[in-house]
């Protein structure tokens, strides 16, 4: 082709030489989508390195929308380094992958996230990897279980289903103090409920799946570090392991980060309303909710917080079945049957104790609540025509 020939229409699409001008401003971050990242020579191309984001170099090693996410949550959780991965449980498993080998031990509290605890039940079992469970309530069951192979403890606050509360300041210095990496999730806490660095964590996951995200439309999960070599040692694991996670769903927690606190609060608010109202109902035996003083804990999280996901859980009274409470849980109108939480709908998942919990040995029936966004008087409405459920 001549120098002055027009290219073929193909090609001009593909290489066309317009460049937007610079200094373009809104509030919303731009959506960055790449696999490819172009270099203007080769010595760009040698030069570079995604280590300390200084550049780009492939898509799946972060673009400037996934670097702004990563730069937010960091903040959000008073940490200096975040990893991004597809969802919460690829954050605990990169942790685990990370930091563990044949032969080393974790700690999980019993009352953990129930597939934190069936990963270290298989996967990490087949690698040699030996797992022991604590009592998270009391910090000398911790203290016990520490031996010298164990290389990492998890700690969870507030405890998954039965919202227990534990002393997260007597368990992080026992794990400290035996020189053992603690690593906490921190997504019922959010970054907000309390701060996890202040009080010694080495690492805290989220899923930004809950509160980060709010929309109950994505999958997504985040890894947070202060120090730089553990953050180093995560984050070739996750280079290596080919976590990435789409731009648009990184948009889509952007935007919802500025209301965070909002719904958070908000949320916080209705659950308490709504969980006073079971605890004074005669079907109740009890209703755990860790701003409430006869929850589990109650005076761990009163010294540490004042605010509270809008998650609790209500144990019905033994006289009841499972069938029956899970009658119950057909009836509602408003709150859906669904896992997850912190989107605008209400939920609500039944659990019958016993086949989830061992320490301690806890009965009966139980549903955990996650409050949406709807009005609280009109959920209090709910609740009291579908207990007509047990009547029947």
């Amino acid at each position: 082709m001549a120098a002055d020939d027009k290219p073929d229409q193909r090609t001009a699409l593909i290489h066309h030489p317009y460049v937007p001008p610079a200094g373009f401003g809104a509030v919303a971050p731009g959506v960055y989508k790449a696999s490819t990242v172009i270099f203007p020579t080769t010595a760009a191309l040698h030069a570079r390195t995604w280590r300390e984001k200084t550049g780009y170099t492939y898509g799946l090693h972060g673009t400037p929308t996934s670097f702004t996410l990563e730069e937010r949550i960091a903040t959000l959780e008073g940490g200096l380094h975040t990893l991004l991965v597809p969802s919460g449980l690829a954050a605990i498993t990169l942790v685990d992958m990370a930091l563990l080998k044949s032969g080393d031990e974790l700690l999980i509290p019993d009352n953990a996230y129930g597939p934190n605890k069936e990963l270290a039940r298989n996967e990490l079992a087949r690698w040699g990897i030996v797992h022991r469970f604590y009592d998270a309530m009391d910090p000398a069951s911790l203290q016990a279980a520490i031996g010298p192979a164990t290389k990492l403890v998890w700690l969870e606050a507030a405890g998954s289903v039965t919202m227990e509360f534990p002393d997260l300041p007597a368990l992080i210095r026992i794990a400290r103090d035996a020189g053992v990496t603690c690593a906490l999730d921190n997504t019922w806490g959010a970054g907000l409920a309390f701060d996890p660095f202040a009080l010694g964590v080495d690492i805290s996951i989220q899923a930004l799946t809950k509160y980060p995200s709010g929309g109950a439309d994505v999958l997504m999960g985040s890894v947070t570090t202060r120090d730089e070599p553990l953050h180093l040692k995560l984050k070739f694991t996750h280079m290596r392991m080919g976590w990435g996670v789409g731009a648009n769903d990184v948009e889509f927690v952007l935007r919802a980060l500025p209301s965070l606190a909002l719904r958070y609060d908000a949320q916080d608010q209705a659950s308490r309303t709504l969980a006073r109202w079971w605890a004074a109902r005669p079907e109740v035996a009890q209703v755990l909710h860790p701003a409430l003083p006869a929850s589990p804990g109650h005076a761990a999280w009163r010294a540490l917080c004042t605010r509270a996901a809008g998650l609790f859980s209500v144990v019905f009274d033994e006289r009841f079945s499972i069938a029956q409470v899970e009658a119950v849980v057909d009836a509602l109108r408003l709150h859906r049957i669904g896992y997850s939480w912190a989107g605008p709908v209400s939920l609500v998942v039944p659990y019958e104790l016993k086949a989830i919990r061992r320490q301690p040995a806890w009965n009966g029936a139980l549903l955990r609540f996650s409050v949406g966004l709807e009005a609280v008087d009109d959920l209090i409405a709910d609740c009291e025509q579908a207990l007509g459920a047990l009547k029947g």
